[in-house]
């Protein structure tokens, strides 16, 4: 029973790497779930401390991917069509031009949407849109560290 645990949190663990680009997937929250399942296994052993630690970088890395943004959007200048359209952008270039999609998919949807909310500032679009894509490899890279931290830690654990 106990290697089918060590199994499931590493598919969770890998599951949340894949998570930090994928926007459907909520990258840390499974890895997360990963290390409590190694935890409750018979391979894993891991403080209240590190554990409780972990849930709160988790939380705040979540919480931040969902408003980094909008925020950046709009110190950028943009307004809600940019941020629309970022997310847009990201999810047509996950499966019309995979694996550049995913950065450039972003970018060219804050830039339309920005350019359909105010359609004579091309140049200010452009600012909008490099916010977005800023916005989105923050979040993307600050996932990607917090999944591969603990992935290393379940790791660790084993040996």
């Amino acid at each position: 029973m106990d290697l089918i645990l060590v199994i499931l949190a590493f598919a969770l663990m890998a599951a949340g790497i894949i998570g930090t680009v994928i926007p459907m997937l909520p990258g840390p929250p499974l890895s997360y779930a990963g290390i409590l399942v190694l935890h409750f296994s018979g391979f894993g052993s891991f403080s209240m401390g590190f554990l409780g630690l972990w849930a709160g970088i988790c939380i705040v890395i979540t919480l931040l991917d969902y408003v980094l943004p909008s925020i950046l959007t709009k110190t950028f200048g943009g307004s809600r069509y940019a941020t629309v359209g970022s997310f847009l952008g990201l999810l047509a270039g996950i499966f019309i031009f995979p694996p550049w999609g995913l950065l450039l998919g972003p970018f060219l949807g804050a830039w339309v949407g920005e350019l359909i909310h105010n359609r004579a500032d091309g140049a200010g679009a452009f600012k909008v849109a490099l916010g977005a894509f800023l916005a989105f490899l923050l979040g993307s890279g600050a996932k990607l560290i917090v999944c591969s931290m603990l992935l290393f830690f379940g790791v660790r654990a084993l040996f």
